[in-house]
């Protein structure tokens, strides 16, 4: 069976031109994908969302009954809204030796160069899968593959082993942090200013626990990394918005804010959120009612992205450094899908072609290079599982 068939430039031009922003559906890109998929008798299946306005595609280039090797890319990129582009975003353009375009590095290039070599991979006569996961939600949550790796050793094969391809110039990244995020609101009572002990002051306690923060913080950049490998060398506690109070005169009925930390490999998720509540529980509230129980103190968790530990001699590492001509690991700085794969006990890297520091930018571009490079990486892996290196 032959379908149509595109250049991995070709294919981006495509893949760029679907506004999935992660605010919005999904669906229209991965019907083209599947057409294109149908074309060459590519199996595969779809997982939607809860709502049924995005869905995840896996679909297996090769034998059918075993595990192999995922190759997974969200497909959702963020807002272009606000930004200073000098062309559409949603139109690919080639200039000086890059190609512009949302979501050209993150990360629709990656797909673009898996999608693109579809017939070469099914010419390999692979013996070991290759498949293609592309998701949904990257950018906001990191749930969009769950449902397809709850799947896997049910009705989907268990990979060996998963590539994540964010843009890491195809260094071979073992290890990041986690992001967990909260939103906390504090619930006070109104009343004149001149008379505090009528009410309770929502923002006053609220600053009680940024504070902690602020403490939690610190005690954090004095523990480390003992790894030595994480820029910056510690977990972060940061606070990103805080919205409260009516007027300056009124005790303020309602403040909330949104903290984050993102976490060493090696640290409890739940510690600093214990920490705080406990604060909340032993301090800040005991301040907060002092004049009778007007208040309380709520902590919700809003998203909790998993990091990615080092899992030195992995099946995905000694493969992902081979195909990637690399001697050594890496780590980077941003949370990516990897730690959902490797939660699911699936061993797990990071490994695509471009560089983060071109993502989420305005004029966002991949080098022509770094397609190349990639197409390159793409080629060794099918050469890899087909027995001939």
């Amino acid at each position: 069976m032959s379908g149509p068939r595109y250049t991995p430039l070709d294919m981006l031009a495509r893949l760029v031109a679907f506004d999935t922003e992660s605010a919005r559906s999904n669906l229209a890109l991965i019907a083209f994908v599947e057409d294109y998929l149908k074309g060459w008798g590519i199996p595969y299946v779809r997982s939607l969302n809860a709502t049924g306005d995005k869905a995840a595609l896996f679909a297996t280039i090769g034998p059918t009954d075993r595990g192999g090797i995922v190759l997974s890319g969200h497909t959702d990129t963020v807002p272009v809204t606000g930004q200073s582009w000098t062309s559409d975003p949603l139109t690919l353009r080639i200039e000086n030796g890059r190609a512009y375009g949302r979501g050209t590095v993150d990360m629709k290039g990656f797909a673009a160069l898996a999608l693109a070599l579809v017939p070469e991979f099914l010419a390999a006569g692979l013996q070991t899968p290759i498949h293609i996961l592309l998701s949904y939600d990257e950018e906001t949550t990191c749930l969009g593959v769950v449902d397809v790796i709850s799947r896997f050793g049910r009705d989907l094969p268990r990979p060996e082993a998963v590539i994540v391809g964010e843009p890491t110039k195809l260094e071979v990244a073992d290890a990041h942090k986690s992001i967990v995020t909260f939103r906390t609101t504090v619930h006070g009572f109104e009343a004149h200013s001149s008379k505090p002990a009528l009410g309770a002051n929502a923002i006053m306690a609220a600053a009680e626990l940024i504070g902690e923060l602020n403490r939690i913080a610190d005690e954090m950049v004095e523990r480390g990394d003992q790894s030595g490998r994480f820029d910056p060398p510690f977990t972060t506690v940061h606070v990103g918005t805080i919205v409260g109070g009516t007027a300056r005169n009124i005790l303020p009925k309602m403040c909330s804010f949104h903290w984050e930390f993102r976490g060493l490999p090696e640290l409890d998720p739940e510690e600093i959120p214990r920490r705080l509540d406990r604060f909340a529980c032993e301090v800040a509230l005991k301040r907060l009612n002092r004049h009778g129980p007007y208040g309380r103190i709520e902590t919700e968790l809003e998203v909790s992205v998993p990091g990615l530990a080092p899992e030195p001699g992995s099946a995905a590492e000694r493969l992902t450094l081979r195909i990637a001509e690399r001697n050594g690991t890496i780590t980077v700085p941003y949370a990516t899908e990897a730690g959902r794969f490797q939660a699911a006990g699936i061993p797990t890297v990071v490994c695509g072609p471009g560089s983060i520091d071109q993502a989420h930018q305005p004029d966002e571009y991949i080098t022509l290079d770094d397609l190349a490079a990639g197409e390159a990486f793409m080629r060794r892996l099918a050469a890899h599982c087909s027995g001939r290196a």
